[in-house]
């Protein structure tokens, strides 16, 4: 019996941690499928893997694809449409039809807010700050949103809708109590990086939060313990959100 497969989209890949997380989760409970590494250059290039893949069942999205993989779904998922990203592609072939349709769901933003929910005290986490404007910046709005918290995001460039880090002043930092780092710096490949925010004016009162999880504590976190405040890395949220694309996909 042919295996199902599953797979990941995004460009680079080779440290992802779903491959490793599916491949061991397939084996350890007897499921017949396998978990690839679709690595595409450019977003061109997607509808050729469902071609050359007809046991394809589902797909993860990563970075730079969750908005851009958009036009090539048939359909999105309610909470998808409103985030405006996709992490996970439910794969359907109907008898009859020679192309499958695709649809387009997100849990990252599952995975993110069950993982920070614990560690809000909505006494003194009301706004929130987001470090970077990508596709995974959009899941952790919703998620935020979800759980009560205002927030803004942060970029390098100014729009109506954000500020610049420039604009971190003492009195923002205050004032905005919750810090999630959706940007990849600081990763494995570069870890003596971190986001440049004013890190001199962070208390006990804060909670970082870094959807990176290798390494296991970013610089970004580190300097944020160093002032007393409550960190948090996105391993848990990984594997919640992998959980929740499992579901998807067998539902």
């Amino acid at each position: 019996m042919a295996k199902d497969t599953y797979g990941l989209v995004g460009y680079p890949i080779k440290l992802s941690f779903s491959r490793g997380y599916f491949s061991e989760k397939f084996e350890k409970e007897n499921i017949n499928a396998e978990y690839l590494n679709f690595e595409i250059a450019d977003i061109s290039e997607f509808p050729d893997i469902v071609s050359k893949h007809p046991n394809l069942k589902g797909m993860n999205v990563t970075i730079p694809y969750k908005e851009k993989i958009i036009p090539y779904l048939d359909s999105l998922d309610p909470n998808a449409a409103q985030i405006g990203a996709v992490n996970v592609i439910k794969v359907i072939k109907k008898e009859g039809q020679s192309n499958p349709e695709l649809i387009g769901y997100n849990s990252d933003m599952i995975g993110f807010q069950k993982s920070i929910e614990p560690l809000i005290n909505k006494a003194i986490h009301r706004k929130a700050l987001i470090l970077g404007t990508g596709g995974a910046s959009k899941a952790v709005a919703q998620g935020l949103t979800n759980l009560g918290l205002e927030y803004k995001y942060v970029s390098r460039t100014k729009n109506s809708d954000n500020f610049t880090y420039n604009e971190l002043n003492r009195d923002r930092v205050d004032e905005y109590t919750v810090i999630v780092n959706a940007t990849p710096i600081g990763a494995s490949y570069d870890p003596d990086k971190c986001p440049h925010i004013p890190y001199q004016y962070l208390s006990d009162r804060h909670l970082l939060y870094d959807l990176i999880y290798n390494p296991a504590e970013t610089k970004f976190l580190r300097l944020g313990k160093e002032k007393g405040t409550i960190t948090k890395n996105g391993a848990e949220m990984l594997v919640l959100q992998a959980e929740a694309a499992w579901k998807i996909w067998n539902k």
